[in-house]
């Protein structure tokens, strides 16, 4: 895929390690979602933002995505935790179960997502 394809975030310097993450709108197999991004250990993630036990979204307040020791993503319906930079569940009742990554790429300042054959533009 090339740039031409990339479709903004925000500034790369908006999403700190571990701090509040950045939502995006998608069409996630055809219907309206949001996809987030979030920094851990210095590399950023993106994930559709839908947890792996029930399809609803993650964060409890509008980017909040991490739990108090910043080591997990959480759900925060049902506690379910993932780990931040495979989105594979870590407890909870996400057993077996991981986030849907979102392709993104970090360039010239700031971040792009790929859309993929499943994660799309949102509609108009």
């Amino acid at each position: 895929m090339d740039a031409a394809e990339d479709i903004l975030i925000c500034a790369a310097a908006d999403v700190e390690d571990g701090g509040t993450g950045v939502r995006f709108p998608v069409t996630a197999f055809g219907g309206d979602a949001t996809g987030f991004v979030v920094r851990y250990g210095g590399v950023a993630y993106a994930y559709l933002n839908q947890c792996a036990h029930v399809p609803i979204e993650l964060d409890w307040v509008k980017g909040e995505f991490f739990e108090s020791s910043k080591l997990y993503i959480m759900c925060s319906t049902h506690g379910a935790i993932y780990v931040p930079d495979s989105g594979f569940c870590a407890g909870g009742p996400c057993r077996g179960g991981r986030l849907r990554p979102i392709k993104i790429v970090e360039r010239d300042q700031q971040l792009y997502w790929q859309p993929d054959e499943f994660i799309r533009p949102p509609r108009a």
